[in-house]
């Protein structure tokens, strides 16, 4: 967590004034019981009129000031911690930008989104809260204390008492909650894994008529969560009530000690009242403390979540500049995997093993397999989304580790299985891969993805706005606007993992023949689960369990290997 202060550099000035000002304002707050007690024994027990509303006047000065210092303390307090939490959010987003695929699989996406809402949201709490008391409630505490025995010193060693005891309640609940509010915010983690996975598989989940159970395990997981903030609560509700009693038994003692002394002649009532209220802007003060602590211990608990993210090292890094073999087009190859393994984080076995092969410019590549034999695997390692295990991948006949991000990412466009669109217009979206993409790229990538009549249909066309992840289009719609993305930033090689699968066969049979007739004849890889989307490759690999089990055309696999012949026969009736 402390860590995490170095966002406060840029904010210096309100980090300080804002704990100054409210140190201002408890000075004045000191003065008032030393008037209070002037107005008892001058001004009443002396029957002089004209002195009580001088210090009447005087109280309402010292609270008019005090009033503005709390103010102008609690401005440069919020403007420091929502400076500081806007600094974090931005370091963590970028943090986790930076992370690879493996990192983020590793991490899970529900505990990130936890990270960046509601642990910054404490954080930043927390950050004004200590900004604001953290000095203010000691300083009046000891303050106080010094003030009591300017008093009456006798009297105020009830303070000297008090004051430790109070400590060892507090600083002892503190230690005990921290772990404990640690444990909360995993449970939050979890809580907020079954609502996303629940809102994302709506669907899924009313066709399998599966609500019972994902409800019965969301209010098991709420459960946990509900009853860990109980626990955990109870211990806090401890310290309010403990420091009352405390408080409330020495004002006990300090009224008798101060009703014996009074009594002795040896201090005055308005003494004794100014000793009362000291003991009470310490009740009051404890209780904030006490408040506060448990603020900061929550804070921190989330802060040590965030700064964990952030200590994280990317297993994957880029060189800042590429080798000078970049954009060597006199390379044979477009695309070479070398005896490749990919190897996913924490797994024990490898997903990819073995891959070799070599692409040419402009080839068609189809890559087909059963359900799990690593065909996105195979393709995610070119853009190098994944790296490899083992081997090499080149391409233009340079490692891909030996591109930046920036430059390896322009050279490929890749369409995901799942189509994702983002909040905005078509233009917005098809602007992604090409920010100085003019309206005439768009609608010819458009065309070719054979999207024209989708935007055509739409009002106001390329100005026409999507929805959030695209929902009012149909799939097969935003499966080739995410193709026509793609296309706009005119890639030199173009994977298409299974991003037609909501298309129909002849819109499908269009699509690839217009990218084959594209300007440039980028190399492309087609990973399909229909033998009739890559029959007309240039070549097809045929993955089994990771490895390649067959390589070469469409006519020469049906006679050499098993696998696709299988593949095949399953989606068309073999002929007799």
């Amino acid at each position: 967590m402390y860590k995490l202060l170095r966002f406060l550099r840029d904010f210096k000035m309100e980090s300080i004034l804002g704990p100054l000002f409210k140190l201002l304002e408890a000075s004045f707050e000191l003065l008032v019981p030393l008037v209070v007690a002037a107005i008892i024994d001058r001004g009443i027990g002396g029957a002089d009129r004209g002195y009580t509303v001088k210090m009447c006047l005087l109280l309402l000065a010292l609270g008019v000031v005090g009033l503005i210092s709390s103010v102008t303390a609690q401005y440069f307090a919020a403007k420091a911690a929502v400076g500081f939490a806007e600094r974090v959010r931005h370091a963590l987003f970028k943090h986790i930008q930076s992370l690879s695929y493996s990192d983020i699989d590793s991490l899970g996406t529900s505990t990130l989104v936890t990270r960046m809402t509601s642990d910054m949201n404490q954080v930043q709490y927390g950050v004004n809260m200590t900004l604001r008391l953290l000095l203010r409630s000691p300083f009046v505490v000891f303050g106080a204390m010094i003030m009591a025995f300017t008093v009456d010193a006798k009297a105020a060693l009830t303070f000297v008492v008090t004051i430790p005891l109070l400590s060892v309640v507090v600083f002892g609940i503190m230690l005990i909650c921290i772990p404990l509010y640690r444990k909360v915010q995993e449970k939050v983690d979890g809580v907020l894994l079954s609502t996303r996975e629940n809102l994302t598989g709506v669907r899924v989940i009313r066709a399998f008529c599966k609500e019972k159970e994902e409800t019965a395990r969301f209010i098991e997981r709420n459960q946990a969560l509900t009853d860990a903030q109980k626990f955990v609560g109870r211990i806090s509700a401890l310290m309010n009530p403990v420091t009352l009693i405390i408080i409330n038994f020495s004002i006990i003692a300090l009224i008798y000690i101060g009703a014996v002394r009074v009594d002795q002649g040896i201090i005055t009532q308005g003494a004794v009242v100014a000793l009362y209220n000291y003991m009470s802007q310490i009740l009051v003060e404890l209780v904030k403390l006490a408040n506060l602590i448990i603020s900061v211990t929550k804070s921190i608990a989330c802060g040590n979540r965030i700064q964990a993210v952030l200590e994280i090292q990317p297993s994957m890094t880029f060189p800042e500049k590429s080798a000078p073999a970049w954009g060597n087009q006199q390379s044979e190859y477009s695309v070479e995997f070398r005896h490749a393994d990919l190897r996913y984080a924490g797994s024990g076995e490898n997903a990819l093993t073995d891959i070799d092969f070599r692409v040419k410019r402009g080839e068609t590549v189809g890559v087909i397999g059963g359900t799990g034999s690593g065909k996105s695997s195979l393709v995610n390692m070119i853009p190098r989304f994944y790296d490899v295990f083992a081997g090499e991948v080149l391409v233009d006949g340079v490692n891909v580790k030996e591109y930046t991000r920036e430059e390896l990412r322009k050279k490929t466009g890749v369409v995901p299985q799942k189509a994702v669109l983002f909040k905005g217009t078509i233009r917005d979206n098809m602007r992604w891969g090409n920010p100085d993409a003019t309206d005439g790229e768009i609608n010819a990538a458009i065309a070719t993805a054979q999207a024209a009549e989708v935007v055509a249909g739409k009002e106001g066309g390329l100005d026409y706005m999507i929805a959030q992840g695209g929902r009012n289009l149909s799939g097969g719609q935003r499966q080739r606007l995410t193709i026509a993305r793609a296309l706009v930033k005119k890639p030199e090689i173009l994977i298409l993992d299974d991003s037609a699968s909501a298309l129909d066969f002849a819109t499908d049979a269009a699509l690839r023949k217009a990218i084959k007739s594209m300007e440039g004849s980028p190399t492309v890889f087609i990973v399909s689960q229909r033998a009739a989307s890559i029959s007309h490759a240039d070549r097809i690999i045929v993955l089994d369990d990771g490895r390649i089990a067959g390589m070469g055309r469409h006519d020469e696999l049906l006679k050499t290997c098993e696998v696709y012949r299988e593949i095949y026969n399953s989606q068309f009736k073999s002929e007799k």
